[in-house]
Formats: C-alpha cells, sequence, structure tokens
C-alpha cells in the first residue's frame, strides 16, 4: 500500500512507516538528560566491545564480495579500503562512541537571553534538529559514528550504507539499536534503510526528515543535493592543497607532503596537489617526488614542474605524466598527486580558491606573515600551518566523531560534530504581557537588558 506525502507524492508504506517511527521517537528522545543519553552511548561501545567476533565475520564477508567486484572494475580500490574493519578499527570505533559520551551535552544550552520588559524574558536556547536522514557510502564505521552524534544531540536518525557494506552495516545496526533501547533510549529513533529504492523514497520525505547528510563520491552528494527539498549537508569533494612556500622548513615540508597524500589515500581530506613555490622548486622536487615513486603515487605535473625535474637531471622523467587542467580539480582518492609550480604564496591563494572545493588546504612556511596572509584569504572550511590536511577530522579536532564535512556557509562547516546537529529555539516567558502596550503613539519601550548567565540558568 502507498501513502500520500506533500504534494500527492506515493511512496512506499514501509519507508513512511520508518519515518513516521524516526519521527515519533525524536521528540522523547529530545528529552533525555545527559546521563542518560551517556548511559546509552556506553552500553553502545560496551556491545560493539562484545560483538566484534560478529561484526568482523559480518565485514569479511562484504570484503570477500568487494573484491570481486573491484577484479571486475565496478568497485573502486579506495571504496574497498574504506569497507574493511579490523581489531584496530573496531578499537576506534569503541574509542570515538566514549568519547562522545565525554563530551558536554549540547542540548538545552542557553545560548542567549534578553529581558525585553520588566518579567517578560526571552531565552535562545539549543535543541535538537529532529530526524536526520544519513546517507553515506561503503565505511560501515560512518554507521556508528552518525548514530552516536544523533543519540547524543537527541536527533533520531535513518540510515542508508551503501550495499557493498550491507552485512556489516546490518550488525551494526542490530548491535546499537539493541544497546541503546535496552539502556532506556525510545525504541526506534534509529532506523536502517535496506535498498537503492529506499533512498530514492526517502528524498520525498521532507513532511517527516528534517536534514539529510550524504557522505560520499560528488556524483553521489550532487545527485542527493538535487532530488530532495529537505536541506542537505556535506561537501561534494574533496580538492585539497599542501603548498610549499619558499620560507617552509624543507624537511618538514617533505614530512607533511607525504602524510597528506600516502598516509591514507581513498579519503577526503587527503592532498590531491602539491602547490610548490618557484623559488624553492629546484631543491624540494626532486626530492619529493622520489619519495612519491618510491610510495608508489603516480606524479601528473605541470610544464614547470617537468622542467625543474629535467634541469636538476632527474632519473625518473619517463615515470611522469603531464599535468592536465582536468587533474587540478580532481579528487583522485587514490595513489595520485597533480604537482605544479607557483610563484608565491599570491598565486598559490588565487590557485586554491580558484580549482579547489573549500574543503582543506594547507602551507607549509616558517614565514608567519605569509602564513597568516594564507590562512586568512584561503576560502576553505580548514585552512592548516605547518600540518598535514589529513588533521581534518571530527576525531582529531575533539567532536569525538563527525556526521561529515561540511563544505558549506550556513549552520554548520568544516567536521560537522554534537554543534551541527544541533538547532536553537526561543522561548518567551511573560507574566500576561500583551503585545498592545508596545504600540501606538505611546507605545512602552522595551528595555532589551541583557541577562547575565547566572540568571539565564534559573530563570526557566
Amino acid at each position: 500500500m502507498a501513502h500520500k506525502i506533500g504534494a500527492g507524492i506515493a511512496v512506499s508504506a514501509s519507508v513512511v512507516q520508518k519515518a513516521k517511527t524516526a519521527k515519533s521517537a525524536a521528540l522523547k528522545l529530545a528529552n533525555a538528560t545527559a546521563d542518560e543519553k551517556n548511559k546509552a552511548l556506553i552500553r553502545i561501545a560496551d556491545s560493539i566491545d562484545k560483538n566484534r567476533i560478529r561484526i568482523l565475520a559480518a565485514n569479511e564477508q562484504d570484503v570477500e564480495a568487494a573484491l570481486s567486484l573491484t577484479k571486475e572494475g565496478k568497485l573502486s580500490k579506495s571504496l574497498l579500503d574504506r569497507l574493511k574493519l579490523d581489531g584496530s578499527k573496531i578499537e576506534e570505533i569503541i574509542k570515538s562512541v566514549l568519547d562522545v559520551a565525554k563530551l558536554e551535552d549540547p542540548v538545552g544550552r542557553t545560548l542567549s537571553a534578553i529581558e525585553l520588559d520588566t518579567d517578560l524574558e526571552l531565552f535562545q536556547v539549543s535543541c535538537p534538529i529532529g530526524v536526520i536522514g544519513a546517507i553515506f557510502e561503503s565505511r560501515p564505521d560512518v554507521l556508528v559514528q552518525i548514530s552516536s552524534l544523533c543519540l547524543k544531540t537527541g536527533n533520531a536518525v535513518m540510515l542508508k550504507g551503501g550495499s557493498e557494506a550491507h552485512n556489516s552495516n546490518a550488525v551494526l545496526f542490530d548491535v546499537v539499536a539493541e544497546a541503546s533501547v535496552s539502556a532506556g533510549m525510545p525504541a526506534g529513533w534509529i532506523q536502517l534503510l535496506e535498498t537503492r529504492e529506499d533512498v530514492s523514497e526517502m528524498l520525498k520525505l521532507n513532511d517527516y526528515i528534517d536534514l539529510l547528510v550524504p557522505r560520499g563520491s560528488e556524483e553521489f552528494v550532487r545527485y542527493i543535493q538535487n532530488n530532495t527539498s529537505i536541506m542537505v549537508l556535506g561537501h561534494s569533494e574533496g580538492v585539497c592543497h599542501v603548498y610549499v612556500d619558499r620560507d617552509a622548513d624543507l624537511d618538514m615540508a617533505m614530512d607533511i607532503c607525504y602524510d597528506a597524500k600516502v598516509q591514507y589515500p581513498a579519503v577526503c581530506n587527503a592532498a590531491e596537489t602539491l602547490l610548490v613555490d618557484s623559488a624553492i622548486a629546484s631543491k624540494f622536487l626532486p626530492r619529493m617526488v622520489e619519495q612519491y615513486l618510491k610510495a608508489g603515487v603516480e606524479v601528473r605535473a605541470c610544464s614547470k614542474t617537468q622542467a625543474f625535474l629535467a634541469n636538476g637531471k632527474f632519473n625518473k622523467m619517463e615515470q611522469i605524466k603531464p599535468a592536465s587542467e582536468a587533474d587540478w580539480k580532481t579528487e583522485y582518492n587514490d595513489l595520485i598527486i597533480s604537482i605544479k609550480v607557483v610563484d608565491g604564496a599570491d598565486e598559490a591563494i588565487e590557485h586554491i580558491n580558484h580549482y579547489g572545493s573549500g574543503h582543506t588546504d594547507a602551507i607549509v612556511t616558517e614565514n608567519k606573515k605569509t602564513a597568516l596572509k594564507f590562512m586568512q584569504l584561503v576560502d576553505s572550511s580548514s585552512v592548516m600551518h605547518n600540518a598535514s590536511t589529513r588533521f581534518s577530522d571530527g576525531f582529531r579536532y575533539g567532536k569525538g566523531a563527525e556526521v561529515g564535512i561540511s563544505t558549506y556557509k550556513v549552520h554548520a562547516r568544516g567536521p560537522v560534530g554534537l554543534e551541527g546537529l544541533v538547532i536553537y529555539k526561543y522561548l518567551l516567558v511573560g507574566k500576561g504581557h500583551a503585545v498592545a502596550p508596545y504600540i501606538g503613539p505611546d507605545a512602552k519601550e522595551f528595555t532589551h537588558k541583557p541577562l547575565s548567565k547566572e540568571i539565564q540558568l534559573l530563570r526557566l
């Protein structure tokens, strides 16, 4: 049986029912205390620990099936890498849940308070958004990250992972749902969608879902953005840069550039383009390119980069590929890097703001004035000085975990943790006040007097 939603759009009863259940549970979860939510998070972490054999067995099934898809060219190696779980990854998942439990509860905080008039006081108080729809590819640990953040912020969540992680997601969903409900959370606060068709139907549920968080490829995120009227929080791609300035410590630059590309190339905060100041290119490029090639990185170089290498008698020129215009705006998610020589920080900034995706960019320099200029003028959600782009991450930023990284400039930007999953509402407390006395030629004036924080917490 089909239900009619909004402007007469028919969607399947199963998805609608899950959305209705989630919305009902969200109203209850919004009133859970910090202690109750933290107890549930600790129960989840404990249950993941106790079920690790079951989780790893399910993941092994997914990885085995994904290997065949990768060999057939139907699944990228980067997605395969993101899919894999092991003992250390399980430990990371457990730690991320416990870290979220330790964070201050963002719900019910008085953000501001003002006296409009005697005994008429206005409070701006943080509250959950409602129902979050999370759609993600490959990485099953994302299910736990998003779930723990939603629980802590009092939001219900509808989850749809990639089909390649079907078994892993199903087990993790069961573990999280069972543990949290046994700890007192409302049944139905977490929902799992199963099919690609469910996603299409989910995008129509603007009556029930308040925010969508897609995590995946540029094509995937743009599809979500273009096919829903629900607000979408996310980034379309991660074209990240490292710029090595003329005043850089070159040994430091080697380490940062290597880490930013090689440490984990399949993620959105890995560097895709290396920009090198022409003033130090002859010294730096041969060393850096040599290190990249040893690590199996495919190097795509601009004509100036090729000239500097050739003039320095670099003996592996046959391994260097020419960079195309498309390379400067490509997210490889692989062991590939494009390299461009620029004439100083101004050109580097111009290149990043033109070709970058507003995700994460870094400068390596000992010149504080240049560093400050770069950090102020590069229009990205995270800008680093003498540090790898790989630090752009909710866990590393002390958020416990992240629902994703946003390159938008409204509501939340950069790695989005608890603060991005709460909104606020205004609570007005009066004593029989009416608007009429404040209107007309003899209108009473508002006092608009700020209230101290101590008073704010006591008034309500």
